[in-house]
């Protein structure tokens, strides 16, 4: 079956950095769009970077611009995003979205907990 498997979250000192990985498995990932969202309680899920299939191209929420680096390893079925220069304001759950328009499929994983405090 079809899984999202993120890692990687945990707690992070303002200025600090984390790596978050997404393992997929279940379908042909290399065909996928990936992203990473975040999700703070009370609000929705917001968008934070995207990687187009062969990773043909990148887009980021302007206030991660910079700061954080999304990349697919299509051999290891994997995503990751890097996050350095960290900010309270990252604060989220982070989850691991794959999504291929022209089949209409999107799958989501778990989520992983992202806290950034001093």
């Amino acid at each position: 079956q079809v899984q999202l498997v993120e890692s990687g979250g945990g707690l992070a000192q303002p200025g600090g950095s984390l790596r978050l990985s997404c393992a997929a498995s279940g379908f042909s990932f290399r065909f996928y769009t990936m992203s990473w969202y975040r999700q703070v309680p009370g609000k929705g899920r917001e968008l934070v970077a995207t990687i187009t299939s062969n990773a043909g191209s990148t887009n980021y929420l302007d206030s991660v611009k910079g700061r954080f680096t999304i990349s697919r390893d299509d051999a290891r079925n994997t995503v990751y995003l890097q996050m350095n220069s960290l900010k309270p304001e990252d604060t989220a759950v982070y989850y691991c979205n794959a999504e291929h328009h022209l089949l209409s499929r999107m799958y989501w994983g778990q989520g992983t907990q992202v806290t950034v405090s001093s």
